[in-house]
């Protein structure tokens, strides 16, 4: 087995083992361990944390050495050189928002898991040709949505996906039920106001609720 399917197969089993990944961005450094810590305590393992701000590879550095029961990804990777860096934080996967030649080739020299962003039947045509076979589909509510996941399904079976964006509490379980989506991407879990009051309480209240929406998939 080459060491792309093996990532492959490592991602697939970290997409199970969230119904909802959250999108998260720390603003500020001393939020991100416990966050982690209440998403973890509702049942949300699987976290997303977003180069968007400048606290983003500290934040998983800090997750990944406080909260042993999370697993800690890195989203928003546009570059090759933030492959590395990622990892050597203790990122166990990638997330892009699409997917290049260079990015291709960083995720394979870095060997960690990438699971890239795509919108269209083309792309996702291209990215299962350099071989991954889980994807993003982003942003999932522009790109069709639950319509655009079962158009897919038929022609492009082996493909499974992780929409994210625009997807809500409420839609989620709709995206949740098609048969080529292991899990969704959410920025729901983690609104800005109850991090910011330290509302971790709130935070957990809502990763019980996502992690009970497995149950209709």
């Amino acid at each position: 087995m080459s060491t792309r399917e093996n990532a492959a197969g490592s991602l697939l089993d970290i997409m199970h083992a969230s119904a909802v990944i959250p999108v998260i961005a720390i603003d500020e450094l001393a939020h991100a361990v416990p966050l982690a810590k209440a998403l973890v305590a509702g049942g949300i393992r699987v976290l997303e944390v977003t180069l968007r701000t400048a606290h983003g590879l500290a934040a998983i550095r800090a997750i990944a050495d406080a909260v042993p029961g999370a697993i800690v990804g890195v989203g928003t990777l546009t570059k090759p050189e933030e492959f590395a860096a990622a990892r050597d934080a203790g990122a166990v996967f990638g997330v892009s928002p699409g997917l290049t030649a260079e990015l291709i080739a960083a995720a394979r020299s870095s060997g960690l898991p990438l699971l890239p962003g795509v919108m269209t039947p083309s792309e996702v045509m291209v990215a299962r040709a350099a071989g991954f076979l889980q994807l993003k589909l982003f942003p999932a509510v522009p790109a069709g949505g639950v319509g655009m996941l079962n158009a897919i399904a038929g022609p492009l079976p082996d493909v499974t996906f992780c929409p994210t964006g625009g997807i809500s509490v409420e839609t989620a379980p709709a995206f949740l039920a098609c048969d080529n989506v292991a899990c969704v991407g959410g920025s729901w879990l983690t609104p800005k106001d109850a991090i910011r009051a330290g509302d971790w309480a709130r935070i957990t209240a809502l990763a019980t609720a996502a992690s009970a929406l497995r149950k209709v998939h």
